[in-house]
């Protein structure tokens, strides 16, 4: 039996679309946990997953990721049903859940893993997601930093990190609008 307090690093499989008329959306706005939170509240998310996007090595793990060296960032895979909720809700989302002009870094975390990325999977959603950011930069004085990348590659996190601050304790049910607390804060 193994000790409690170990952490699973084992690798899930790579989210698919459970349903023929569901899509994919990838999203990186600081730590993944509290990102992959907020998508879970919401109707329409059909299911998450946190890992590494973004970078140039085969299957980093999560210290590695942290070092800053594979050049990846922490971003939430999303399945949802755009029958229940439209892509432009969840650039929405995205925008409402970090600061966009903050670089390599969300508050506290600082690091290339945190930058802001969205992640399109297809060129309506490219399309959308940078005129959401030229909508988004009226209302900042700054410059959003927020970049666009295709999906590309993607390596789910080990298993310990997915569902992390649901398994803490924090509130995932669909609706939920409990503040979402990392690290205490």
């Amino acid at each position: 039996m193994g000790n409690s307090t170990t952490k699973d690093r084992s690798i899930p499989q790579t989210i698919q679309p459970a349903k023929e008329s569901s899509q994919l959306a990838t999203f990186a706005a600081g730590c993944f946990w509290s990102v992959e939170l907020v998508y879970q509240r919401k109707d329409g998310v059909l299911q998450t997953q946190v890992g590494y996007a973004g970078g140039n090595k085969e299957n980093p793990s999560y210290e590695e990721v942290c070092s800053g060296s594979t050049g990846h960032a922490e971003a939430v895979r999303l399945e949802y049903d755009p029958a229940v909720i439209s892509y432009q809700d969840l650039l929405k989302i995205f925008w409402n859940k970090h600061n966009p002009t903050q670089g390599n870094r969300q508050g506290n975390d600082v690091g290339t893993q945190y930058r802001s990325v969205i992640f399109y999977h297809n060129d309506e959603q490219k399309t959308l997601a940078e005129q959401s950011r030229a909508e988004r930069q009226k209302s900042y004085d700054t410059q959003i930093t927020t970049q666009i990348a295709p999906a590309g590659v993607w390596y789910p996190a080990e298993n310990y990190h997915q569902g992390y601050l649901e398994k803490g304790g924090q509130c995932a049910a669909k609706g939920c609008d409990d503040a979402i607390l990392c690290y205490g804060y």
